[in-house]
């Protein structure tokens, strides 16, 4: 079981880094919930004893106003009584019907009275519930208070789990494939982001114990910074830059004659695209029989002056003065083929060899004994021509293809992986032999295509390969490319990815040759030094680029979806990668950032997606959300990585 804390996570040599995604488990939960508070009054609120005042003589004036009829009513009773009184006491009305009237009036009067008393009452009664239904109100609103603030602080505690869990998660996983894949073919893609991957790939190939060889045919130093890494983590990496360094390099002169012919047989064809196997083995008898005359260890000068001599070109006493033939080979080369019509066939083929092979004549011819190195790397001169730099990719190529034909099958897949950078420069023969080797020993192989030639898309993921898809300028590449990943795949890609990509300068300078300095003291290296994130903050552009990045803009978790579509294949990032691969569950498209800068940032880890949770539900079954998705457990940030751990 994967381990997903990142003080526990090492590197596996049994997967191959391509980069990271950028996956957030927990969105943002916002804003903390708003506290619930009372109603505020537009004035202070009266104290009880004055509100209940105020009520009662609002309530009376109003009573007042309904009871005035009554009043003046019983007013009038009163004062009829009166009248009826002093008329009877005067002798103007007799006393019978004096006490008729008075009764009458008292009665009315009476009645009168006992209503505004039953008013007065009615007053209290209303004042007094009025207060009880105030009273109930505010007990009401004190009991609805309490339970929004009960609830608010259940959401408020919510809340804060979301957002711990949300700022404590990892938010970029490791992007890899198993090292079961054969090879790797990443179509597309500018230098920068050739250099990205190619730095972010070697440096965890070479950290796992590996071994990487790296032919640079892009012209544009690609593997500068990976060079720069090796040596800050203690390696002596060995560099030729061709043409210059081509009499140091001894790639090929341990092989045997048919072997050696082949190789220089492929190397022709270069500049014949259309030639077929028949025009190739012609060749190719041409160059054994010629080998067989000059024998074992035969060098390419040899081999050209022995094709001057078959073309009949120049004088031969030149060659034999220089002791590149002797006078017995040059004679059996001239009774080689005979004498007849195909005589001008071979003299023919004989001068092409000849034209071709010898940009290749000083190779070897220097060879010293090197150091043993884990990073090589073959580069072209960008000042060279650029037919003489395919015809020398073509035998690197071709003579590291025989060399791993001839080699055991390695113990662990990758071990060794070789990288083509520019492999659409190669014709396609080439690449089908290089192949092979590399898939029967074992040996990791990873093609940089700058475009989607018809040879390229013959070839794009045959057999058990991944693909990984870069930015694709041209509009037919990028179409091509989202017919081969799927339209209907939605991908995230972050807002780092593209700040960054925007910031970064390209490559400048080239590779400095450490062929040619091998006699000059060696620098001594840090032994010491064990941090593979500081190696790659120090000594790589991604690493200074990122560096300058704010702190702010580096925790910016902000992202957007697109659709794999040509117009957005044409628009990616430098480093974005679209990496697709077979998975016994279907075909896998994942979007990555091939940064190596990345591996320093504190909420990345080495762990891929699906792993994570596993991991994290097998240590706490518990752990999951409500939407089903395990919270990460996370840690510090990422160890300190032990760049020799793992040396053979």
């Amino acid at each position: 079981m994967t381990d997903v804390h990142p003080e526990h996570a090492q590197l596996q040599a049994d997967r191959i880094y391509l980069g990271w995604q950028y996956i957030l488990l927990h969105p943002d939960p916002g804003p903390p919930p708003k506290r619930p508070s009372p109603v505020e009054e537009p004035q202070p609120a009266p104290t009880p004893d004055v509100a209940a005042q105020e009520l009662l003589r609002r309530e009376r004036r109003q009573e007042d106003m309904l009871n005035q009829p009554v009043r003046i009513v019983r007013t009038f009773m009163l004062v009829l009584a009166v009248l009826i009184l002093a008329a009877a006491i005067a002798g103007y009305l007799a006393w019978p019907f004096a006490f008729a009237g008075l009764t009458a009036a008292g009665g009315v009067a009476a009645i009168c009275s006992y209503a505004l008393l039953q008013g007065d009452r009615a007053v209290k009664y209303r004042v007094l519930e009025q207060q009880a239904r105030d009273e109930r109100r505010r007990e009401e609103r004190d009991k609805e208070l309490f339970r929004a603030q009960e609830e608010h602080a259940q959401r408020y505690r919510e809340w804060q789990d979301s957002k711990e869990r949300h700022d404590r998660q990892l938010t970029w996983y490791a992007v890899a494939v198993p090292d079961e894949i054969d090879r790797i073919d990443v179509a597309g893609g500018t230098l920068p982001g050739w250099s990205a991957l190619i730095t972010l790939l070697g440096a965890t190939r070479l950290y796992s114990g590996g071994h990487l060889t790296v032919l640079d045919l892009s012209e544009g130093a690609i593997a500068k910074d990976l060079i720069e890494l090796a040596r800050k983590g203690g390696d002596d990496p060995l560099v030729w830059v061709l043409p210059v360094d081509l009499p140091r390099l001894d790639l090929g002169a341990t092989l045997k004659p048919e072997a050696f012919a082949d190789v220089l047989a492929h190397v022709v064809s270069v500049s014949e695209e259309h030639r077929t196997t028949r025009d190739l083995s012609f060749d190719n008898a041409i160059l054994e029989r010629v080998l067989e005359v000059l024998g074992e260890n035969a060098t390419i000068s040899q081999v050209t002056a022995a094709l001057r001599a078959l073309a009949q070109v120049g004088d031969p006493r030149d060659d034999l003065r220089f002791g590149l033939i002797t006078a017995t080979q040059l004679e059996r080369i001239g009774t080689l083929f005979g004498r007849g019509v195909s005589d001008r066939v071979v003299i023919e083929r004989a001068w092409a060899l000849e034209s071709q092979l010898r940009k290749l004549e000083t190779l070897g011819t220097e060879a010293v004994r090197l150091p043993p190195a884990r990073l090589r790397v073959v580069s072209m001169d960008r000042q060279a021509g650029v037919f003489g730099n395919r015809v020398l990719g073509t035998y690197v190529a071709t003579a590291l293809t025989h060399i791993l034909r001839q080699s055991p099958a390695s113990d662990r897949p990758w071990y060794h992986t070789i990288i083509v950078a520019g492999a659409d420069k190669l014709r396609g023969d080439v690449l089908d032999r290089l192949m092979d080797a590399c898939e029967t020993s074992r040996t990791g192989l990873v093609l940089t295509y700058r475009s989607l030639t018809p040879t390229v898309r013959e070839r794009l993921g045959r057999g058990h390969a991944a693909v990984a898809f870069m930015r694709l300028g041209n509009a037919e590449d990028a179409r091509v490319a989202s017919e081969h990943v799927g339209t209907e795949h939605r991908l995230e890609l972050a807002q780092l990815t593209e700040t960054i990509s925007e910031s970064l300068p390209g490559l400048d300078g080239g590779y400095t040759s450490t062929i040619s300095q091998l006699d000059d003291d060696r620098e001594t290296r840090d032994e010491s030094h064990a941090d593979l994130a500081g190696d790659i903050t120090e000594s790589t552009e991604w690493g200074r680029t990122a560096d300058k990045i704010s702190e702010k803009e580096r925790v910016l978790q902000r992202s957007r979806e697109f659709l794999v579509e040509p117009h957005q294949l044409q628009q990616l990032p430098t480093t974005s990668v679209i990496v697709t691969d077979a998975t016994a569950q279907g075909r896998r498209v994942r979007l990555a950032d091939a940064n190596p800068a990345i591996l320093t940032f504190p909420k990345t880890t080495l762990g891929e997606l699906e792993e994570v949770r596993e991991a994290v539900m097998a240590l706490d079954p518990k752990a999951r959300d409500g939407d089903g998705e395990p919270p990460p457990n996370l840690g510090p940030p990422p160890p300190r990585l032990d760049w020799r751990k793992g040396r053979q």
